[in-house]
């Protein structure tokens, strides 16, 4: 099987300025993701071939991946893919297509990794594509936790100035309620059909994994890097699983 990893970040940000390029505890945050990247591909090197891109607009960002030892192939990303309001699909599909121009391989999966949310386990990414592969009918796996609150039950919104449910519904706990979880953006991996077709994302068929909810797994503002580095101090100390990730960027450095 070949497996293209890929891993998008523009250059700047909003909510929290630079994020992308920033140390996170000891290390650059870009880290912790290639670090799970090449732990997979170091213990699957007998049974598939795995190759890494990236994709950004930011000469920092470059600067960063190509001081470790792993070889990354670097899209530099155009600018009609580095505003505020592309896609980030239509960034991974444009990664992928180069990639497989550069690497001269049809890649049967591509797995995206989000650069903001390190709170990774192994067997997380591990699982994702352990459940793509068994079921490549499907166009999508990705990751998700279980939802704090329900649009069924306890989420409102406004609606002519009065505010109610998101989903009008007759439950009168969240336990009856559906059940209904939060994506986390860290993993997906997209079938190759997918990729290059023109399917609308509301047809796609996906599946999910489940993963520890960490309390705040997406950095978004300087608030969530500096809670998301408690917390992080926190897992390090306490489960060697999360502890793994960290502890291996040596290794790719």
């Amino acid at each position: 099987m070949n497996i293209l990893f890929t891993i998008c970040g523009r250059a700047g940000s909003k909510g929290a300025k630079g994020k992308n390029i920033r140390n996170f505890m000891e290390h650059p945050l870009v880290y912790y993701t290639l670090s799970v990247v090449d732990l997979y591909c170091r213990r699957h090197k007998n049974d598939c071939r795995c190759d890494i891109a990236l994709s950004t607009d930011s000469p920092e960002l470059i600067e960063l991946v190509e001081k470790t030892d792993l070889n990354v192939f670097i899209v530099n990303r155009c600018k009609e893919l580095s505003g505020d309001f592309v896609a980030k699909f239509d960034v991974i599909k444009d990664c992928a297509k180069k990639a497989e121009t550069f690497y001269q391989t049809e890649y049967d999966m591509v797995v995206d990794l989000d650069i903001t949310s390190p709170l990774r386990k192994y067997k997380d990414l591990e699982s994702v594509i352990a459940k793509k592969t068994e079921r490549p009918e499907i166009d999508l796996v990705f990751t998700v936790t279980e939802a704090r609150r329900n649009p069924y039950f306890n989420m409102v919104s406004e609606q002519n100035g009065s505010y109610s449910a998101v989903i009008p519904s007759n439950y009168v706990s969240r336990q009856q309620a559906p059940a209904v979880y939060d994506m986390n953006a860290s993993i997906y991996a997209y079938s190759r059909c997918y990729i290059h077709s023109d399917k609308n994302s509301k047809d796609r068929t996906a599946d999910i994994v489940m993963m520890q909810d960490t309390a705040v797994l997406d950095i978004d503002s300087d608030n969530d890097f500096e809670m998301m580095q408690l917390l992080a101090e926190y897992f390090y100390k306490t489960d060697p699983a999360y502890a793994e990730i960290k502890n291996h960027i040596p290794d790719i450095c």
